[in-house]
């Protein structure tokens, strides 16, 4: 984990002594504190660890951003190719309805007269 806090015991046992401890329950309740600091401090994260973490995850986050990108424009490419092949294979019926009122006007092929 990188920076360890240590956990002095001397201090400790000063600091109960002068507040009425005996030696013995001074001695005994450090070292309870300090199994239990000792216990956790593998547990605990340094700045390091956060950082690390913090660009691992931004990281795993740009890898997502990508794929999802990606799965997306093939679902894109996927529909519009489905979308084509379904009018290629049943194509829609295309009628010429004249509007009421309106002339037609068709084209007629030029014939020479007959002789």
């Amino acid at each position: 984990m990188g920076n360890a806090v240590a956990f002095d015991t001397y201090a400790a046992i000063k600091r109960l002594k002068a507040a009425g401890f005996d030696e013995v329950q001074a001695e005994a309740l450090s070292d309870t504190i300090k199994e239990a600091h000792d216990a956790h401090l593998d547990e605990l994260a340094t700045k390091r660890d956060i950082k690390d973490l913090d660009t691992k995850m931004e990281s795993n986050l740009k890898e997502l951003e990508l794929r999802m990108v990606i799965k997306m424009g093939a679902m894109i490419l996927a529909g519009i190719g489905i979308l084509f092949g379904l009018m290629r294979a049943w194509p829609l019926p295309v009628q010429f309805v004249p509007v009421s009122g309106q002339e037609i006007h068709q084209t007629v092929p030029l014939v020479p007269p007959k002789k």
